[in-house]
């Protein structure tokens, strides 16, 4: 395996803290949000991995739809990050990838999504250590 590239974050003081990327492209202040006794209006960890890992399926769903010769360009995903209580002092993250891909059925979306689940390399990271469900809409 060849590195292309690595991102550099240093991260302050946990959920309310902050973070600085080397580069300063990031510079955020994070809070935990209303619903884990937090303050709306600011980043937070699973804001940020939906995000990170949305535009990254994005990128495999493309390759998948020029391979198949389909146009995924007006393509969208919301993803849904849970924080889950697992118990009194453990938590688990689960996940839905909700795949809009305008133009073509509901069953050819859903195995185009799959296919790009299967090459995304946040869904490689994560797979079998969070539960995951890819849903084409």
């Amino acid at each position: 395996m060849e590195k292309l590239y690595t991102a550099i974050v240093t991260a302050k003081g946990g959920r309310d803290g902050h973070i600085k990327s080397s580069d300063g492209v990031i510079d955020l202040e994070l809070k935990a949000p209303k619903a884990m006794g937090g303050q709306d209006g600011y980043a937070n960890p699973e804001l940020l991995f939906a995000g990170a890992w949305g535009a990254c399926y994005l990128g495999a769903l493309g390759s998948v739809g020029k391979r198949d010769g389909v146009d995924v360009s007006g393509a969208t995903v919301d993803v849904h990050i849970g924080f889950n209580q697992e118990g009194p002092t453990s938590y688990a993250l689960s996940a839905e990838l909700h795949v809009h891909v305008p133009g073509i059925a509901v069953a050819q979306a859903q195995k185009l999504a799959d296919a790009a689940h299967k090459g995304c390399p946040y869904s490689k990271a994560t797979r079998g250590n969070i539960e995951v469900k890819v849903i084409a809409e």
